[in-house]
Formats: C-alpha cells, sequence, structure tokens
C-alpha cells in the first residue's frame, strides 16, 4: 500500500507541475486577450501589448533557465522536464513581443522597421535575442536531439546568452527605471553561477551532507 502511494505520489507530482506550467503560462495570454475583447488594454493598446509580452517572455525564460539550479540546490528534479516547456512559452510571447513590434507598429514596413533596429540598441538586442531563440525552439524536439548529438547541448547553450541579451533589450527599453531590469539581472546573474561547475559540485556535496545529517537525526529521535 505504502509503495502504491508513493509511486502515485511520484506520478501525479510531475503531472499538476506540468498542468501548472500550461495553465500559469497561458494566463498572460489571455489576460491580453480579454482586455482586448473588452477595450481595456489602455489608451495606447499596441504599447500595452508589446510591454506584456515582452515582460512574459522575459519571466518564462528565466524560469526556464531557473529549473537547472533550483535542482542543484534543492533535488527538486521534478523541474528538470518544465524546462523545455518554460523554454517554448518564452518563445510564444517572444514571437508575439516581435510579431506586434513589426506588424502593429510598423505595419511590415521594411524601410521603417529597418530604421528602427539599426537606430535603437533596445531592438538591436531584442531581434538578437529572438533569433537565437528560435533554433532552440525549432530543435526542442526529440528527432532533433537525436540528430545533432553531442552539438545539440551546445546549441541549447545559447539560452544563456539569449537571456543576457534579453535583460539588456529591458535595460535600454526602460529608461531610467533601472530597478527591475538591475533585479533580473541580478537573479540571471545567479543563475548563471550556481552552473558553474566548481559551484554546483561544491553546492551538490553540500546538500547531499545537510541531507545525512536530517536523516541521522530523524533516525536517531526514532
Amino acid at each position: 500500500m505504502v509503495t502504491r502511494t508513493r509511486k502515485l505520489g511520484r506520478t501525479a507530482i510531475p503531472r499538476l507541475l506540468g498542468v501548472a506550467t500550461h495553465v500559469g503560462a497561458l494566463i498572460p495570454l489571455a489576460s491580453i486577450l480579454w482586455d482586448y475583447w473588452f477595450y481595456q488594454l489602455g489608451a495606447d493598446p499596441i504599447r500595452d501589448v508589446t510591454l506584456r509580452t515582452g515582460k512574459s517572455a522575459l519571466i518564462l525564460l528565466g524560469l526556464s533557465l531557473a529549473c537547472t539550479p533550483l535542482n542543484i540546490l534543492f533535488g527538486w528534479k521534478q523541474l528538470i522536464p518544465l524546462r523545455k516547456v518554460l523554454g517554448l512559452y518564452a518563445f510564444l510571447y517572444a514571437s508575439l513581443h516581435a510579431l506586434t513590434f513589426v506588424w502593429l507598429d510598423y505595419g511590415l514596413d521594411p524601410g521603417l522597421i529597418r530604421e528602427a533596429i539599426f537606430q535603437k540598441p533596445y531592438a538591436i538586442a531584442g531581434l538578437a535575442t529572438f533569433l537565437l531563440l528560435l533554433p532552440l525552439a525549432v530543435t526542442s524536439n526529440r528527432w532533433s536531439r537525436r540528430r545533432l548529438g553531442k552539438r545539440w547541448n551546445q546549441l541549447h547553450k545559447l539560452a544563456y546568452v539569449a537571456a543576457v541579451l534579453a535583460g539588456l533589450h529591458f535595460l535600454w527599453l526602460v529608461k531610467g527605471a533601472y530597478s527591475r531590469p538591475l533585479v533580473y539581472g541580478a537573479l540571471l546573474s545567479v543563475l548563471l553561477l550556481i552552473r558553474v561547475p566548481p559551484i554546483r559540485e561544491k553546492i551538490v556535496y553540500w546538500r547531499r551532507q545537510l541531507t545525512k545529517r536530517m536523516l541521522g537525526r530523524s533516525t536517531s529521535d526514532v
């Protein structure tokens, strides 16, 4: 009976996390559609949609990169499968963000788009971020992973570069209100530092030692 309960727990938790991830990731999109339908996008609807899709892409990309560090820190292996889902949702919102920029804001005018990209640093960083996320989304399937082999891992390390460029895009876009971009940058720096092999190995060692001590205390209490 206990074994069956544990098996159910092992399967139920990942399923619940998966459902929660899908629902949570779709809430911003549902909110935008709701506000559009009921004319609640504000005085500048295009700017509102641009900011909200960009913010969602940034948050989801950060959450995708946080799964591995959280596993390293706390041993939460259930989060690892969510990296792909969160990354794809980040790409979805990045695509909507870019589409809003080139279509709704600039009317698909090549001249205006080219001028905006090359005259505004935040637009260059945003374009570079999208171009880096594109091959990651395309190769996120199992077939691509088998086909690319070791090169797949190397390719998907571009997510770190994309996250840094997304932070620069955010920093250059806000024009003076630097508190949120700096918080994002600080959190991203921590997430990337935890991945550094010597730091990662040390954290895993401390976590295992702490777990052994806690198990030793629990057995002694019994």
